[in-house]
């Protein structure tokens, strides 16, 4: 299928052209994806990585960067599994302190400031947090003692952020009126960063095919086995349409956190064990919490952070095991309630579940350890090699990603004839990173406002010239798609051209947020966002027709599990919209 590109008459009319005179060697798009799996069938690779989230697209990266080739398979979306689902922050993990877990803290630390600085300062940003105090004195002194050494090794791996400050309760009126003083004995205030995961997963991605890595989403792993010359053979089936193909290669990276299990059945033996823990955010509207600051607060469970993102409160995270279907984590009535029960503890003026914008469920992989309690199994994580050609690497935190990916290709190194040359992604920017700092200071684009310009360039870095260039060929695009979200119509456009995004599910969950951050959860721009992506995506009437009608089932299939009591009765409702990548679909 031939990428498109919009002509500069009225806004649905296209001019079928290929690009190859302005090829953009990061796009993903159907195209590219058509190309890379036909290199997957006929090359031979040193790596094959399983999975597209964070560790799986980082690992892909760190090996194409060491001069490997590389293909990636992905049975979904990039990140449509955990790494579009974490609390969205590169964070150094502060009550790990408590743990004494001293060498995570400073390894997450060093990464976070790493992404500040260099490798994606675009996607990064930082946000500040205030720890309530409830007890005077000796929690000053406990909490402080425990931040002030936090800045010390955060300083110590060069952090940009400021220091630590110690608030009273009438600064805490200042800069958080929405917080309840009469409970705190002012607070503590420090810094961390945030990032939008689902879009640095993409653009890891990205730059990994910048790099040559061939990669394809909607690929699942249907087996794994030995060619008996030294090869593996990895067995995937193109679930967009019906095609099997093996991919032959010297090892295997399995990336697939929660799911690392099966794949490690596939290959025939036992592995790494990974339990599940589910984490719910809620997602509040920012004009409903009077505050400068995100908030952290301590429950019985897990820790509570109310965090700042954009125009809104992302309020997490619950932390309870999973046992039950793995692509869908749904969120009960229980989950929301704890959560508002928690948040409200300290506001004057408590939310409400009519507060609730958005909602969204994540399975964090954790390491299995000697209790059953998630938040005692590790944080930190393992990379296993089965001796076979199979390495995975699970556990971890997100902002620790691109240490997994270091470790699991340093573990390959055994399978080739050459040595392995060391991990060179400290020094590898993700795409948009380039350029960014000077666009930042410099004026907008003509025909983006300055407001659109500064939020677009925290989206794309430098590559926001690629979506002001769609809108200087058709102005047009650059009207916003409804009036309760920030996101152009050249996105939408961009996303499908440029960031991989083949299904409405991809567009509206992950290449812009309809999902949570609507109360529509993105249904009032179906018809819109269709008529836009579908000359681009190829698709007919019937195909548009059965994209709208999974979105919308989706959506009233998680609405209805989050009126559900309990996980086992949330979990049911939610499974009853099929994923949409099931394979070839008949007709409606």
């Amino acid at each position: 299928m031939p990428i498109v590109r919009w002509s500069l008459g009225h806004i649905f009319s296209y001019k079928e052209t290929t690009l190859s005179d302005e090829i953009d060697p990061s796009a993903l798009n159907a195209a590219q994806r058509d190309r890379d799996l036909e290199r997957m069938s006929t090359d031979v690779f040193d790596l094959v990585v399983i999975g597209g989230g964070v560790t799986g697209t980082g690992a892909a990266l760190d090996a194409a960067t060491r001069g490997l080739s590389v293909a990636l398979v992905e049975q979904r979306d990039y990140a449509s599994g955990t790494s579009s689902r974490s609390s969205k922050l590169f964070h150094g993990g502060l009550r790990y302190l408590e743990q004494f877990n001293f060498g995570l803290v400073h390894e997450a630390l060093a990464e976070r400031n790493l992404m500040l600085r260099s490798l994606c300062p675009h996607l990064a940003r930082p946000v500040s947090f205030i720890y309530p105090l409830r007890h005077r004195v000796w929690e000053r002194i406990y909490v402080g003692a425990g931040v002030f050494l936090y800045d010390v090794m955060a300083k110590r791996a060069n952090s940009p952020l400021p220091r630590h400050e110690h608030l009273s309760r009438k600064d805490l009126a200042t800069v958080a009126p929405a917080l309840n003083i009469k409970k705190a004995h002012g607070a503590i205030r420090y810094w961390d960063a945030q990032v939008d995961d689902a879009r640095h997963t993409m653009m890891l991605a990205r730059t990994a095919a910048a790099h040559g890595a061939a990669l394809g989403t909607s690929t699942k792993v249907m087996a794994l086995g030995s060619a008996g010359d030294g090869r593996q053979v990895v067995e995937v089936l193109d679930l967009e349409t019906g095609r099997t193909l093996e991919i032959a290669c010297r090892a295997v990276i399995n990336a697939t956190g929660v799911w690392s299990d099966g794949i490690q059945k596939l290959a025939g033996g036992e592995g790494l064990s990974v339990n599940a823990s589910k984490g719910v955010h809620l997602v509040i509207p920012r004009s409903r919490i009077d505050s400068t600051t995100g908030m952290i607060l301590r429950t019985p469970d897990s820790v509570l952070f109310i965090i700042p993102f954009d125009e809104h409160w992302i309020v997490g995270t619950t932390d309870t095991p999973w046992a039950l279907r793995k692509p869908h984590p749904a969120a009960s009535q229980k989950d929301i309630d704890y959560l508002l029960k928690w948040v409200n503890s300290v506001l004057a003026d408590p939310l409400g579940r009519d507060d609730v914008v958005g909602v969204y469920a994540g399975l964090r992989p954790l390491l299995t350890g000697e209790s059953d309690k998630t938040s005692k199994l590790s944080r930190e994580h393992a990379v296993i090699d089965n001796g076979k050609g199979l390495i995975s690497v699970a556990g971890g935190k997100y902002t620790t990603y691109r240490l997994m990916a270091s470790d699991a290709v340093d573990a390959t190194a055994t399978y080739f004839d050459q040595p392995l040359s060391p991990s060179r992604t400290t020094s590898v920017p993700l795409a948009g990173a380039d350029g960014y700092e000077a666009l930042r200071n410099g004026p907008s684009p003509t025909g983006i406002d300055s407001e659109d310009f500064h939020r677009l360039l925290g989206r794309y870095g430098s590559l926001v010239s690629k979506i002001a260039d769609l809108i200087r060929d058709t102005p047009e695009l650059g009207e916003r798609l409804v009036g309760d979200a920030p996101y152009l119509k050249a996105e939408l456009v961009y996303a499908a051209t440029h960031e991989g995004a083949l299904h409405l599910d991809d567009f509206l969950t992950r290449r812009t947020r309809f999902s949570i951050e609507t109360r529509h959860r993105g249904t009032r721009a179906l018809d819109e966002i269709t008529k836009l992506i579908a000359p681009l995506l190829g698709w007919d009437e019937e195909t548009s027709a059965r994209e709208i009608k999974h979105y919308r089932a989706r959506i009233e299939a998680e609405r209805d599990s989050q009126r559900q009591p309990d996980d086992h009765t949330a979990d049911a409702a939610r499974m009853g919209a099929p994923d949409v990548r099931t394979g070839p679909t008949p007709s409606l």
